[in-house]
């Protein structure tokens, strides 16, 4: 096996890998959000999971760019990883691969100064997570050489089904708890004004 074939293969296996890995991350990042508990681990241990696994994540996208850049078969250089649209290699898809990761350092270093920067600024930088995700999505489909494959296509079917499914919960849960919420406040206020008028 030639180098170049290793890096094409550690290529194709660190994109699949991140998929998988990026997918579950943003699953539990729902699951954070909605204070989900999972099986098996106390409260705080969905945090601690989707942290995990948001590092391990990333190396498999630092292993996936790597090994384009390093793999002299494409012309893909450092700048083509880190400015969108100027690859002479397939503009579209790999300029979208980029925009996934731009978006995904944003979110990585606003996490690493989230003490410095505010809660308030860091939850709103971490949204964009939720925006990097289709976008890689798509800049795999579009320039993965196994994207006919049969295990790569029920990967990515899984991957987008298991998505939209806990998004699509995430809306419902919202659009509960906003209507919950005003026969809350009139409870609340109601109660207190019951309290304040007793003898």
């Amino acid at each position: 096996m030639t180098d170049s074939s290793v890096l094409w293969y550690a290529n194709r296996a660190s994109g699949a890998a991140g998929l998988f890995l990026f997918t579950v991350v943003v699953l539990l990042g729902i699951a954070v959000r909605l204070r989900v508990r999972l099986p098996g681990l106390p409260r705080f241990g969905t945090v601690s999971l989707h942290r995990v696994l948001s590092l391990s994540a990333t190396a498999f996208l630092a292993l996936h760019i790597t090994s384009a850049v390093v793999d002299g078969y494409v012309d893909i250089t450092v700048l083509d990883v880190l400015v969108p649209f100027t690859s002479a290699y397939q503009p579209l898809w790999l300029g979208l691969g980029t925009v996934a990761l731009d978006l995904m350092l944003a979110v990585l270093v606003t996490s690493l100064l989230r003490a410095r920067i505010g809660l308030r600024t860091w939850r709103a930088v971490h949204w964009l997570a939720y925006a990097s995700w289709p976008v890689a999505v798509v800049h795999g489909i579009g320039i993965g050489t196994d994207t006919g494959a049969d295990w790569l296509l029920w990967l990515t079917i899984s991957c987008v089904a298991a998505v939209l499914a806990a998004f699509g919960f995430r809306v419902a849960h919202a659009v509960r708890a906003s209507r919950r919420t005003p026969a809350a406040l009139l409870l609340t206020a109601e109660l207190r004004t019951t309290a304040g008028t007793r003898p």
